[in-house]
């Protein structure tokens, strides 16, 4: 101090230095989320008050991802947070008087919040006082009326001075000019404040001085001190040796908070035994604090004091006033009035909210904190107490961190697909009589998850399609749902790898992957596949995906596409086949039967028998529904030997489709006979063939140039030659026939009679003659029309009858006029009875 006192010369210079080098601020501890720092009012906007990063143990890089912020409940913001560099900094002007008045310390809170995930840690400023303000009078003179009868040691209370500064800097002490009358006392109040009284050392003669003028300096502890003055005027009255009394030396009075404007209080009393002008008492305040005494009146005359501006508990909780009783000699005396406010349920709570998520994931877990907030009440004690809630039916709760601090959590897990979305109100509500109430309303939005697979309307598709469809036609659509939403919703439809008949599915059907209609990829065949079961698989979009699965079966519905199949008598381009009846046949007699079949299903394949056209109508009847033709009357000589049947077969769709066979029936009782009748037949036959032949050849030689229609010819009659010769060495039989066994569609049975024929030829049959024969008493006789020869029976009838299960050799006389030998055996089968 010394040194600065020679650099500066002058307290103040020193103070002004020290104070440059002197501005300090420390870290007071961290303890459990807080941490609290020491500055001195009035630093410069922009100074350090401390790194918050490093006490905080945190990185730059969690308070940028964090959006660290600081959150106070005030609309002013003293401090201002750096992010980028983790420290705090002076944000405005910072007066401790403005804002704590007499409180000591002075300290004000806050709080920083990061997000992501949420953290909260409490921050206290200490502000620490300077001695930026001098102490104060309220008058600029003290004017003083003091009989000259004033005994010596009668004191004299003087106006105190105010200080708003605090602790060291505030008022310290007070210096009276130097004067040979008066020496000055010093005393402090409960409360601290300190007022000084003159004490009369030496006995005024007012002959000699009338007035004195002194000068009164109230001194601060600061360094360099401040200082203020005032006044002193001292007017010496003539006699009054009796000063005022109170009858209390401490008044203590209760007034609510917001009183009206005049309500009483109490009523200070001081009595004066002096008569006269000596006797009367005045009534004044003094030794106010602040402007404390501007809040109250009293009346000088009665001593009643009253209610004069609003009182708020929350700034002021206890007034203590000084009453100065002076009578009308100058003399006066002091009591204390003590003034207590009681608190009012005035103040509701107020809500602030801190942090607050407005969308979450639906698959947060139980405990999630949605919302940070403060609760603040200005009122003290019970009207302080604060409970928050929330609508019972929601599933939150609130838990308490900080003081005044409070989480808003998840209390059940989130489904968005029953609630979207939450109105939430917290309230907070005192505990006065009668309470306040503050609400506040939140809406909070659930995210959503794919945990929703799409869900088919049914638990199986069926459905059905007419064959010989048109490839590309659509055959029904399939609809899923998911409850989910946006991308997690949209679904697509797949067809799943299966194979039908050895292919694809795919090859059979397709579908729309967005809408779920399915569509045939080609036409269907109800002969080669009746159904079609397959899977198909809704999945949404989500991430992963999700997925379901339904059985589908689509029915192909038979059309009437195929006609009847004529399976016996079995038609051929050679041989003509006929069927014998005996002229001794009765009525009823069973001829042959038509076996038809139709590869449709339903009444598709319900086959009809009717009899179109008949050389002799008269004689045959065919069954509707079995197709037995049978005879209708006896045969009698004058009935034809060939009779020439058309049969039609109808099947029962719609429309309908039919065939047509020609039975061929010989009515004789022996071969030769029906020989005769059917080799006109073959020669007409073959007469017909040969004019045609020659009908085609002309017109060949008309086109055709000569020389192409010879080697036409000649290579015609080369094949031929070629032909008979491999036929005439060729060892091998020809292939047998044997109609199968068809079921009839109307359930009339299967085919009653089976006729198996076994057919071959001999070694060198050009030199044998021709043979015929007869087997049982039905015969089936076989006729090539390309012979040009007639059949001729060889041998005993009676020889062959009686080898009916020998083969039989048969010769047929071809164009060359050479007789070829057949071997044929004729058999007889009776199938079993239909059932």
């Amino acid at each position: 101090m010394g040194i600065c006192q020679r650099r500066c010369g002058k307290w103040l210079s020193c103070w002004t230095l020290t104070t440059q080098l002197f501005i300090f601020f420390f870290v007071i501890s961290t303890v459990n989320g807080q941490i609290r720092y020491s500055i001195p009012e009035e630093m410069k906007k922009g100074s350090l008050v401390g790194n918050v990063a490093q006490d905080l143990g945190l990185d730059l890089k969690r308070l940028r991802s964090g959006r660290a912020r600081i959150v106070t409940g005030e609309n002013n913001q003293l401090t201002e947070l750096k992010t980028d560099k983790g420290i705090l900094v002076v944000n405005e002007r910072i007066d401790r008087e403005e804002l704590c008045g007499d409180v000591t310390p002075c300290s004000f809170s806050f709080e920083i919040i990061l997000e992501n995930p949420i953290e909260l840690h409490r921050v206290t400023v200490e502000i620490l006082d300077v001695n930026d303000n001098a102490p104060t009078f309220k008058n600029n003179v003290i004017n003083l009326e003091i009989s000259e009868s004033a005994t010596v040691g009668s004191y004299f209370d003087l106006e105190n001075a105010y200080d708003p500064d605090a602790g060291i800097h505030s008022l310290q002490k007070y210096v009276l000019s130097l004067n040979e009358n008066f020496v000055l006392k010093q005393h402090s109040n409960t409360d601290g404040v300190r007022f000084a009284v003159m004490i009369l050392q030496k006995p005024l003669d007012r002959e000699l001085k009338p007035h004195l003028s002194l000068k009164l300096i109230a001194v601060d502890g600061g360094t360099p001190p401040r200082s203020g003055t005032v006044n002193v005027e001292i007017t010496v009255l003539d006699v009054n040796d009796n000063p005022p009394v109170f009858n209390q030396t401490l008044y203590t009075a209760t007034v609510n908070e917001n009183a009206p404007i005049g309500t009483y209080i109490t009523t200070v009393n001081a009595s004066d035994v002096d008569s006269g002008s000596n006797g009367l008492i005045t009534y004044t305040f003094t030794n106010t604090k602040g402007n404390f005494g501007e809040k109250f009146a009293i009346d000088s005359i009665s001593g009643t004091i009253t209610v004069a501006e609003n009182i708020d508990f929350e700034k002021d909780k206890k007034y203590e006033i000084r009453v100065i009783a002076k009578d009308q000699g100058g003399l006066s005396n002091a009591t204390k009035v003590v003034i207590e406010v009681a608190d009012k349920n005035d103040n509701a709570p107020a809500i602030n909210i801190m942090s607050f998520s407005s969308m979450i994931s639906e698959d947060v877990p139980v405990g999630t904190t949605i919302a940070v907030f403060n609760v603040r009440d200005a009122d003290s004690e019970r009207n302080g107490q604060i409970t928050c809630s929330i609508d019972y039916y929601l599933p939150f709760k609130i838990q308490s961190s900080l003081t005044n601090y409070y989480n808003l959590l998840s209390n059940v897990p989130f489904d968005r697909e029953k609630n979207p979305e939450y109105n939430i109100t917290i309230t907070a509500t005192d505990s006065g009589s009668p309470p306040l109430s503050t609400k506040i309303k939140l809406q909070l939005k659930i995210s959503d998850i794919n945990d929703n697979a799409p869900l088919f309307t049914r638990k199986s598709y069926s459905a059905f399609i007419i064959e010989n469809n048109v490839p590309g036609m659509p055959i029904f659509g399939l609809s899923a749902q998911d409850s989910d939403w946006n991308q997690n919703s949209r679904i697509s439809y797949f067809l799943e790898d299966k194979q039908i008949n050895g292919s694809p599915v795919s090859t059979y059907l397709s579908i729309n992957s967005e809408t779920g209609v399915l569509h045939a990829v080609r036409s269907f065949d109800y002969e080669q596949i009746k159904k079609l079961v397959f899977s198909v698989k809704a999945q949404d979009g989500g991430s992963p995906p999700l997925s379901s699965n339904v059985t589908v079966t689509i029915l192909i519905q038979d059309q009437n596409d195929n006609p009847p199949q004529v399976l016996y008598p079995v038609q051929t381009g050679g041989s003509l086949v006929a069927e014998m009846v005996p002229r001794s046949a009765d009525v009823g007699y069973l001829v042959t039967k038509v076996v038809a079949v139709d590869v449709d299903s339903g009444q598709n394949a319900w086959l009809s028998y009717k009899l179109q056209k008949a050389t002799d109508r008269a004689l045959f009847e065919v069954g509707l529904q079995n197709g037995e033709i049978r005879t209708t009357r006896g045969v009698t000589d004058k009935d034809a030997v060939k009779q020439r049947l058309t049969v039609i077969v109808e099947d029962n769709g719609q429309p309908s489709r039919s065939a047509t066979v020609i039975v061929t029936v010989a009515v004789a009782d022996s071969f030769p006979e029906v020989l005769s009748e059917f080799t006109d037949y073959t020669q007409d036959k073959e007469y017909n063939d040969n004019l045609t032949f020659y009908l085609v050849l002309a017109l060949a030689v008309v086109s055709f140039l000569f020389i192409t229609c010879l080697v036409v010819i000649i290579s015609v009659k080369i094949y031929r030659w070629r032909q008979s010769r491999v036929l005439y060495h060729s060892n091998l039989p020809v292939i047998p026939y044997y109609p199968p066994r068809y079921s009839d569609t109307l359930g009339t049975g299967t085919l009653q009679h089976v006729y198996n024929y076994e057919v071959c030829r001999t070694n060198d049959s050009r030199k044998s003659d021709c043979k015929f024969g007869t087997v049982g008493s039905q015969n089936v006789l076989i006729m090539d029309p390309s012979s040009t020869g007639t059949m001729q029976r060889i041998g005993n009838e009676k020889n062959i009858l009686d080898e009916r299960d020998s083969p039989l050799e048969y010769y047929v006389v071809n164009s060359e006029g050479r007789c070829r030998p057949m071997c044929a055996r004729l058999s007889k089968a009776v199938a079993a009875p239909p059932m």
